[in-house]
């Protein structure tokens, strides 16, 4: 165990000093190349935007840094569980909050340490700097000073100020608080509270709990002394406002029959027989770090019942500051806001607590490893690396520091303000809101999710129902649907679950296999197989559509997407010479980009290629997009005789000459169809010019799935798909029996999407 400590004690020590030393730096933002970019960004031509902040101050949001600056400002008394370390012993940790705000929501930091102790000369600084920010954050400050500084600086300043020590804490506990008493079936105002600690998070904690309903004479406070009551002499004015009247003196007395734990103290104060004292389904919050007031096993031990959350990572529920902080300050800096309120923190509350709610992307699933991640005793608030976060909060806390009359600039178009806030993180889901338009209209496709008793499905089809963007048939056991439900907290209406193997359904199944009979009858099916076929998934899952009781369908498969399809081949009776393939729409930073043909076609021909990019052409019409369409090989045009290129090259020409409406080149390299400029410059004569190429045609299958799986893994895009081209007569999708929850949501608006009517 030391020698883990030193290792990990060395690799911090490196982490933070090899190199440039630290962890944040300043870069220009304009270009400075030439000596008029100098003359621009310095003397003379700095004079101008100083001129026009001097006859309106409000200008300095518009040509300096001001609106997307924060302070984060210490005086080293209070940091992290080091305690009273001093201003410059603690810089270490305001460089990381800087490296925080701009990681998570791209808000640029200054980190200012000040050398002083005094409570005056505090705030007097902060004061005095103030004009340079857009928000002050104030970190790792003492109790009960702190109290005093924030409230004097929110009072004094016309821009947010947040002890993130109090207020983060309180937000991100609060939202999970919220969340443990819909899990236990809990009313705010009826349960009792005991508070374990009296410092800046405690109180913050406390006042917020009492502002979203719990009644003060149902809450107890203790803090190293034992309860906080009117018989005792020693309070300060902070914590006289939390004394109780109740004959309780300790900890073990006050928290017999209380229904929560709020633990802001030291470890291990509270025991195994303290749990088993509370009443049902407990809720445990033991946020003392790095060891909490209760071990999780210990505390499991006691309780079966127990909700439990901590600060720490390597347990459920970690009640982390990063969850708020960055994106608080966010949605006040985007509407200039003079303070930091209540309704702010409140929406921030709820806004954290309803995202646990909805499922989880997958890109968290992955980083945590974890691919049941679902809101329940154990997930009562989102994790960090939740790309969501940013939009969620941020706008919950600008729309209500418009609606309290604190902001300086109102946003009126809030799906403009949610794309500007993707695209600061380098996400933009612009096209699938634009698909999820598409498919709510009035009468909702009918989806039917043929792996209907799994939860991914589950929670897919409850969120397209809730969303508006279809109305899902789950295809399965109807008792084990039902288990999944109750084991996962959900909800569903019977009406959109069939459990076609019940006798309830054998009418159904009867003139299934009498139109699969007609079908298939001159192909060896005879009606008694029909019948039987007709209790398989799959099978059932195709008649719906063919049968007209469903519009489109997200198909199941278990190994081999070839052998799926060629199921639905037999059903829909589609010769083996008819060409299909399937598409990836993948999200990145530059935009959607369309990925063909990723399973279907190993080997495709000239004449096969020529297909795809027709197929591919109408799909991304079809989402109000104009192809713009690369041929990729491993030559540029005609660099290369080898077989596989000239098949390429053969394409572009057939395609040039009979679908001359088609915007499409190659064969060309990957990198010469993502520089436009460069393909502009070496190869004048391309028919693309130096527009963006947004839809990508590989040579072969092998190519086209490494490519949009690394694009995956490595550049941190999203994939959604494969979107099945070429039915024509049916809208079919084939996915992965483990596709997750959010893959299942996405590809369902795109099929409810293309389900729709076209105009």
């Amino acid at each position: 165990m030391e020698t883990n400590k030193k290792s990990f004690r060395d690799e911090a020590l490196a982490y933070h000093s090899e190199g440039r030393p630290g962890k944040i730096e300043v870069i220009p933002t304009k270009p400075y190349s030439t000596q008029k970019d100098l003359s621009l960004a310095y003397s003379p031509g700095v004079a101008e935007p100083c001129l026009e902040i001097q006859k309106n101050p409000d200008d300095a949001y518009k040509y300096t840094d001001k609106g997307n600056l924060v302070a984060v400002i210490s005086n080293g008394t209070a940091v992290l569980g080091l305690g009273n370390i001093g201003a410059q012993a603690g810089k270490p940790v305001m460089e990381g909050k800087g490296f925080l705000f701009k990681t998570f929501a791209d808000i640029d930091v200054f980190d200012i340490e000040v050398d002083t102790r005094d409570t005056e000369k505090f705030i007097e600084t902060v004061k005095n700097i103030s004009v340079t920010f857009g928000g002050i954050n104030l970190e790792d400050i003492k109790a009960p000073e702190c109290f005093e500084i924030e409230e004097r600086l929110r009072d004094e300043l016309s821009i947010p100020v947040m002890h993130d020590d109090q207020h983060g804490t309180a937000i991100i506990s609060a939202a999970a608080f919220l969340n443990a008493l819909e899990v236990c079936g809990k009313k705010i105002e009826d349960v009792k509270v005991v508070v374990n600690g009296a410092g800046a998070a405690a109180v913050s904690c406390a006042r917020l709990y009492l502002a979203l309903g719990v009644r003060p004479e149902n809450m107890v406070m203790c803090d190293s002394k034992g309860v906080i009551s009117t018989r005792r002499t020693d309070l300060n004015p902070v914590k006289a406002t939390f004394a109780t009247s109740r004959d309780v003196n300790t900890l073990e007395e006050a928290i017999k029959g209380a229904d929560m734990f709020l633990g802001l103290s030291v470890a291990d104060v509270l025991t195994a027989d303290m749990v088993r004292s509370m009443a049902k389904d407990p809720i445990v919050f033991a946020l003392a770090n790095p060891n909490p007031e209760i071990r999780y096993e210990v505390a499991h031990s006691a309780r079966p019942d127990i909700i439990f959350a901590t600060g720490r990572s390597d347990y459920p529920n970690q009640v982390n500051n990063l969850l708020g902080f960055p994106y608080i300050f966010r949605g006040a800096l985007d509407v200039r806001a003079t303070k930091s309120n209540y309704e702010m923190k409140i929406a921030a509350v709820r806004a954290l607590a309803a995202l646990a709610k909805e499922p989880v992307p997958d890109m968290v699933a992955a980083a945590y490893n974890d691919n049941d991640i679902s809101f329940g005793r154990e997930y009562l608030i989102p994790k960090a690396l939740d790309p969501r976060l940013i939009t969620h909060i941020s706008m919950a806390v600008a729309k209500a520091a418009i609606e309290s009359g604190v902001a300086r600039k109102t946003i009126t178009d809030w799906d403009a303000y949610a794309q500007e806030l993707e695209k600061r993180m380098g996400r933009d889901d612009k096209l699938m809101r634009s698909i999820r338009s598409m498919a709510c209209t009035a009468t909702p496709r009918r989806l039917a999710f043929s792996e209907g008793d799994s939860i991914n499905s589950i929670k897919a089809a409850i969120h397209l129902l809730t969303d508006g963007v279809a109305t899902p048939v789950l295809i399965g056991s109807k008792e084990k649907i039902h288990e999944i439900l109750e084991k996962h907290n959900l909800s569903l209406d019977d009406r959109y679950i069939l459990d076609f193997r019940s006798d309830e359904e054998k009418d159904r199944r009867e003139r299934y296999a009498n139109l699969l009979y007609s079908k298939m009858s001159r192909r060896g099916v005879n009606h008694d197989e029909a019948i039987k076929l007709m209790m398989k998934r799959n099978w059932f899952t195709l008649m719906m559509i063919s049968a007209g009781d469903a519009d489109t369908t997200l198909l199941g498969y278990g190994h081999n997407y070839i052998e799926a399809l060629g199921l639905v081949r037999q059903v829909f009776g589609l010769p083996e010479e008819r060409r299909l393939a399937a598409m990836r729409i993948v999200t990145t930073k530059r935009g959607p980009m369309f990925f063909a043909d990723t399973a279907v076609n190993p080997s495709p021909s000239a004449e096969d290629l020529v297909e795809i990019v027709r197929m591919s052409a109408k799909t991304v019409r079809r989402f109000g997009i104009e192809p713009v369409i690369a041929m990729l090989s491993y030559s540029n045009f005609g660099t290369d005789e080898g077989s596989r290129s000239v098949k390429v090259a053969k394409a572009v020409e057939i395609l040039h000459e009979k679908y001359p409406d088609i915007l499409v080149d190659g064969e060309m390299k990957a990198n010469i169809a993502l520089d436009r400029e460069t393909r502009a410059r070496l190869y004048p004569f391309n028919k693309l010019g130096d527009r963006e190429v947004n839809t990508f045609i590989f040579p072969n299958l092998a190519s086209a799935n490494i490519s949009y799986k690394l694009v995956e893994m490595l550049g941190g895009a999203e994939v959604n798909g494969p979107i099945l081209m070429g039915l024509d007569t049916a809208n079919v999708h084939i996915v992965p029996e483990s596709a997750s929850a959010r893959s299942l949501i996405n590809l369902g608006m795109i099929a409810a999407a293309e389900a729709v009517p076209a105009k």
